[in-house]
């Protein structure tokens, strides 16, 4: 069996057993890159109170744009490395209204994604994770963000090396998605491994894909 033959295994076992998820394409794309910055190294409640404030103090992006770095720093100072996020925000709404002269990235549904990918990574502090994520949960792109459970899992069933990097994995894992399926994927591995894949203590017992797992079988 070759890992495209593994993966679409895998991925209709785990539709399965959480359904087939749908992007939200309506979402604002900007306000999803700017979550998703505030999403680094950290947990989805602290993520949305620490964006919550922000948008409390500053109800538009143009506010926050002339506000204090330090300022937008305590404003997400729950969402955690607040010093390095508001810098980022910071950096990327000034070249925003620089390159295009208004605070909004919808024009990125009209890019193809071989050109927004670079356009937005260019920014420090915004990876190819933030905005794989972006294009993939505003956008409806086919792409496929790795997080720590995705990597965590992928490796374990062998769709990447062992030692592979989260940075190497957006590069291997598109290759053998099936098509159309890199959201709902990406979705169902987080859930499986935030309820069965856990990082310390795994429950094999319950999980369902125990025969793809080199994991489960001793082989890592």
């Amino acid at each position: 069996m070759d890992l495209e033959q593994k993966t679409e295994l895998v991925s209709d076992a785990l539709e399965k057993l959480y359904g087939a998820p749908e992007p939200d394409i309506e979402e604002d794309v900007l306000e999803c890159l700017i979550l998703t910055v505030l999403s680094q190294n950290t947990n989805d409640v602290n993520r949305d109170k620490g964006f919550a404030v922000l948008k409390e103090r500053y109800p538009t992006w143009e506010e926050v744009l002339d506000a204090d770095v330090e300022d937008i720093a305590d404003a997400i100072k729950i969402a955690g490395l607040s010093g390095q996020k508001s810098r980022t925000i910071k950096n990327f709404l000034t070249w925003l209204k620089a390159e295009y002269g208004e605070l909004d990235l919808e024009f990125i549904r009209e890019m193809e994604t071989k050109d927004a990918i670079p356009l937005l990574s260019q920014h420090k502090g915004i990876g190819i994770k933030t905005v794989s994520v972006t294009l993939a949960f505003a956008c409806g792109r086919d792409v496929f963000p790795v997080d720590t459970h995705v990597l965590r899992i992928s490796k374990r069933l062998g769709f990447v090396p062992s030692n592979c990097t989260a940075e190497k994995a957006h590069e291997l894992m598109p290759q053998i998605i099936p098509k159309g399926e890199a959201y709902p994927f990406h979705m169902n591995l987080i859930a499986f491994g935030r309820q069965i894949c856990d990082a310390r203590k795994p429950k094999c017992d319950q999980c369902p894909i125990t025969t793809h797992c080199l994991y489960y079988r001793g082989e890592l």
